[in-house]
């Protein structure tokens, strides 16, 4: 993080195409494993020389650091600011221009595609997506389709047919798999923009006046607390979730705060699938087996209810063996074998409880 944040400092534009020039604003970087994303904010003339330009200055920066010399840019995409996306909404004339306002844009934006728009056709979006999704079910590692609710073999043979048309279809499973994987890169993305919202705005999720993608979500009674440097924990949070589920590493879930964030996640899968017309009972039935299999309870849920507020610290938490859920405990591990990410396990000086 500190060879790829350096040189990012050194730089303070970037020439682009014909010697047009792309002021450097500001950079998230944020890494795992396997390597890192980086959210770089440029100011350029159009979103193709944007994209040129940070390619370039990456694939500089990789080379000039011998420790880096041999990572690689896997994928570069590039987005309109929302701000200059409201500024040229605004100015849209006619029946079909976009609410002003960003939570409405948000909201008509997961809705299902109008079929009826000659511009779009729904049906073959959706086939593009299902294929996208069953290619990338295997990415998926650390979870085998009895995760799912398939039946294994053994299983099959063993159980009555009564059982059997309980179990979940291998197609139904391949698809939740892939949905996961493609809903964990919208996911990623929107909660950097939620994180680059938070920082310019210097606020919490209860105080921001602009619109948040997924903070809004989480328990309210703590959204006070939800500012920019808890949001980058989180955000590391879902990241190391999301690899190990794609590594193959995954075993338990770590702490209160990746039970959150895989909250999210399946609300996202949902809604994806929702979208395209891909979410049946079949698929539906598979995520729920998925969410019944990595969660160990489902006490999290507790803290989306005011009433139940204090009950882990409760003579009837302990009783039922209720793990610790005040938010200075939401990225402990809830014991010394669950893995939490460094950079969100450290808690941060002064942290409010």
């Amino acid at each position: 993080m500190a060879l790829i944040e350096d040189g990012f400092a050194s730089v303070e534009a970037i020439e682009g195409t014909d010697g047009m020039e792309v002021d450097l604003l500001d950079t998230i970087v944020v890494v795992y494993p396997g390597g890192a994303f980086l959210k770089v904010f440029v100011d350029a003339a159009a979103l193709e020389f944007a994209e040129e330009a940070v390619r370039s200055v990456v694939g500089e920066l990789l080379e000039r650091s011998e420790l880096l010399a041999d990572w690689q840019i896997e994928r570069c995409e590039v987005e309109l600011h929302p701000e200059l996306a409201q500024e040229s909404l605004a100015a849209a004339d006619g029946p079909d221009a976009p609410p002003d306002d960003l939570a409405d844009r948000k909201a008509r934006h997961a809705e299902r595609p109008m079929a009826e728009k000659d511009s779009y056709d729904a049906e073959a979006q959706a086939e593009v997506i299902h294929g996208q999704m069953l290619a990338w079910a295997d990415q998926l590692r650390s979870f085998p389709p009895v995760m799912f609710g398939v039946l294994d073999d053994e299983d099959g043979e063993d159980e009555e047919e009564g059982a059997i048309e309980f179990a979940t279809a291998p197609e139904d499973a391949k698809l939740a798999a892939g949905a996961l994987v493609y809903a964990t890169d919208i996911l990623v993305d929107e909660l950097f923009q939620d994180v680059q919202t938070l920082t310019e705005e210097d606020t919490t999720a209860a105080e921001c006046d602009r619109p948040l993608w997924h903070f809004e979500d989480l328990p309210e009674r703590y959204a006070l607390q939800y500012d920019a440097r808890f949001a980058r924990r989180f955000l590391v949070t879902v990241i190391a979730m999301t690899t190990r589920f794609t590594d193959g590493s995954f075993q338990q879930l770590s702490c209160v705060a990746e039970e959150l964030a895989l909250k999210l996640l399946l609300t996202e899968t949902n809604v994806t699938l929702e979208t395209f017309g891909l979410l049946d009972d079949g698929v539906s039935a598979a995520l729920d087996a998925f969410a019944d299999n990595v969660y160990e309870d489902m006490d999290h849920e507790w803290l989306y209810d005011d009433s139940m507020d204090g009950i882990d610290e409760s003579a009837v938490g302990a009783a039922l063996g209720v793990a610790p859920m005040a938010f200075k405990a939401w990225f402990t591990p809830f014991n010394e074998g669950r893995y939490v990410h460094p950079s969100a396990a450290d808690e941060p000086e002064g942290a409010a409880q």
